[in-house]
């Protein structure tokens, strides 16, 4: 069998699950990284993988796989160390829970305000945006509190509830930093202001090795937060 292919996009908070889980794991694969605006998401020969046209896909042999959390229960039972899942039912439990939190709550209301914002839409979209800030906080503060508990969110050690969780955010600190943000009152930078603890836990990641190798490329020469 060969080595794992992994088909991504720069800046899919999909795709970025799957790399970070790989790094961690320290699992060889192969780049295939597809430029959105070449539409190569839409290649017949990527639609013959995924008729979705979703990023990420793998193609393990001859077994291929989509949707982010599904890639990541794979890796975890064909590389089980370091799990990512937990290593005993009750934490299985609370990091499926968290995972489960972050779909379900956190992402969505980050999505409403980063995606208008990336897009140039915050003008139209001003209303969906406001409405998401409140709900959003609400979110970050139960991130906030499991953060003040342990140094992880689900666990004593880095989990899937971590991997899922952390590139949402990254991705609305970058969009908080945006021009087009500063007519709404985001409230989200400096984040150590406000959430000291997810702004230490977001530290502790981006200092696990290889997380560079996970960084989107078309953000290396522009501004972060």
């Amino acid at each position: 069998m060969g080595v794992m292919e992994v088909y991504w996009g720069s800046g899919s908070p999909f795709a970025w699950r799957v790399l970070l889980a790989l790094e961690v794991k320290k699992v060889g694969y192969a780049s295939r990284l597809l430029e959105f605006s070449k539409r190569e998401h839409r290649s017949p020969e990527f639609l013959s993988l995924n008729p979705r046209g979703k990023v990420p896909t793998i193609r393990d042999g001859d077994f291929v796989l989509s949707e982010s959390i599904a890639i990541l229960a794979y890796l975890d039972r064909k590389t089980p160390n370091p799990p990512l899942f937990g290593r005993n039912p009750k934490a299985a439990g609370r990091i499926w829970k968290s995972v489960s939190e972050t779909i379900s709550y956190l992402e969505p209301q980050g999505f409403k305000i980063a995606g208008p914002i990336f897009f140039n839409k915050a003008g139209e979209s001003a209303d969906e945006i406001r409405s998401a800030v409140e709900p959003l906080h609400a979110e970050l503060k139960r991130m906030e509190g499991a953060l003040a508990q342990l140094p992880w969110l689900a666990d004593e050690a880095l989990s899937a509830a971590d991997i899922v969780a952390y590139p949402p955010i990254e991705i609305l600190l970058r969009a908080a930093s945006k021009e087009g943000a500063s007519r709404f009152e985001l409230d989200l930078l400096p984040l150590d202001r406000r959430y000291p603890a997810i702004a230490s836990w977001r530290e502790r990641i981006r200092s696990l090795p290889g997380y560079e190798r996970t960084y989107p490329p078309h953000w290396r020469d522009a501004p972060s937060t």
